[in-house]
């Protein structure tokens, strides 16, 4: 059994607190999070719908990660669970399996409604997520807002999800003022920031083919969120998706502050496992490789030739257009408690190699002299290496590791559909709308990554 040190057991997000100052010590910056609460609700018509049903699991399983004074469900109607997520039979068993409660909130907790249409505020903070075709987002309750109606792209409820969770953890937070009283939002289609994600994207297709085999580096934060997105993705036969899944580490008890699928009872064992049970339960097929990935990797034939990319340390990034993939998508998240939101993705073959992109080591904030670091080298309870230790690692939250991870594998649905791949897409969560986008010159067209058909019973 691993004895886990000061820095394996802090939970990323309360991390923040330490690092801006607005905690002095461990204990007042949990007993900060523990004041955060969020209420999630849903209609009697949404929690019968799919699509509604992935919003509010997604937002539950994002939510109670971050708002650690609980995630409350009310009202929550009897309803089959109908999403292909491994969590139960019911929604309402789905939902307590995920860390939320069904009850109702009290006064003026912060409220997320799933779909619905305007409504008066319920609460300083109420926003509804809401999603069509492949756009997701959110607006205020009272909005009239909505988007044009298309069919819906599986991942856009998980985006709508996760840009609420955000939203409400920035005002809850106190980090944007206008947090709850704007509309958020993009295109997973076209997510240049002069689409307008509200209004009518005719070029939209439906979503008929799916990736048939994907190979996923790093099983932590992203790989985890990649996970969930895939598992929301209509297979007609679960089994035809073929994943490699490889990682080296062991979940720990910080694992589950950010990893969306990682949970208490899962620590101490390898990641590779605990995925590969949980894709298996999806009804993937998996393979785990529990190799370091670095430049001496190679890619054999017959293995997924389109990988995902999750990784935080530069040496595997550099190495991931040199193993024999055809197509990489990597998505990076911001590490410090300024940046933390800030997720930049790139598609590879690019116009720059790897190791250009990747050539030189983002510094991390230094917060060692920051009041609780500080503290904790005064009373004994760390020396200097386990203070410089715990100061090092990165402060994350799950909402945006889970917007990266639809981002990231829509670039390989709009491969599939002939639609624009992007070899970098930068934008911070505070402000969306403010996003940077740029299309790949490389040529794609000959490229067969491998690909099944939905099932047409649900697109």
């Amino acid at each position: 059994m691993t004895a886990f040190t000061t820095a394996d057991k802090l939970h990323r997000l309360v991390k923040h607190a330490l690092d801006s100052g607005a905690a002095a010590s461990i204990a007042d910056a949990e007993a900060l999070f523990a004041g955060y609460r969020l209420a999630l609700r849903i209609s009697e018509d949404a929690a019968r719908d799919r699509h509604h049903q992935a919003a509010l699991l997604t937002a539950v399983a994002l939510a109670r990660r971050v708002f650690l004074g609980g995630v409350r469900v009310a009202p929550l109607p009897d309803a089959p669970l109908l999403t292909p997520l491994p969590f139960g039979t019911t929604l309402a068993e789905a939902v307590t399996v995920l860390g939320g409660s069904i009850a109702e909130p009290e006064a003026g907790t912060p409220v997320i409604e799933i779909g619905g249409t305007t409504s008066v505020r319920r609460a300083p903070f109420h926003v509804r997520a809401i999603f069509a075709g492949w756009r997701g987002g959110i607006v205020p309750a009272p909005f009239e807002a909505a988007p044009v109606p298309a069919p819906v792209m599986a991942l856009a409820p998980m985006l709508a999800a996760a840009l609420a969770v955000n939203e409400a953890f920035l005002y809850v937070s106190g980090h944007v003022g206008v947090a709850g009283r704007r509309t958020v939002g993009l295109s997973l289609w076209n997510p240049a920031s002069t689409c307008d994600w509200l209004g009518d994207m005719g070029t939209e297709p439906i979503m008929s083919l799916l990736p048939a085999q994907l190979w996923l580096i790093g099983l932590g934060h992203l790989g985890q969120a990649f996970l969930w997105a895939l598992g929301l993705l209509p297979f007609a036969r679960p089994q035809d998706l073929n994943l490699v899944l490889q990682d080296i580490d062991i979940i720990t008890p910080s694992t589950e502050s950010t990893s969306i699928l990682s949970d208490a009872t899962l620590i101490n064992i390898k990641k590779t496992r605990a995925m590969a049970a949980w894709a298996e339960r999806r009804g993937f097929s998996t393979v785990v490789q529990e190799r370091l990935f670095d430049a001496s990797f190679r890619r054999q034939d017959g293995e997924p030739a389109v990988a995902l990319c999750g990784l935080d340390n530069g040496v595997g990034r550099q190495a991931l257009d040199q193993v024999g993939f055809d197509f990489v998508v990597e998505a990076g998240l911001g590490r410090g408690h300024q940046d933390f939101r800030a997720v930049r993705l790139h598609t590879m073959p690019a116009s720059r190699p790897a190791s250009q992109i990747w050539r030189d080591a983002q510094a991390d904030d230094q917060v060692e002299d920051r009041p609780a670091y500080q503290g904790l080298l005064a009373s004994g309870a760390l020396d200097r290496c386990g203070v410089t230790l715990l100061a090092g690692k990165a402060v994350g939250a799950p909402f945006v590791g889970a917007t990266a991870a639809t981002l990231a594998l829509s670039e390989v649905l709009r491969l599939l559909h002939g639609g624009t791949v992007h070899e970098l897409i930068d934008l911070d969560l505070k402000a969306v709308e403010y996003r940077c986008t740029v299309p790949t010159l490389q040529n794609f067209s000959t490229l067969n990554p491998g690909y099944v058909m939905t099932d047409e019973r649900h697109e």
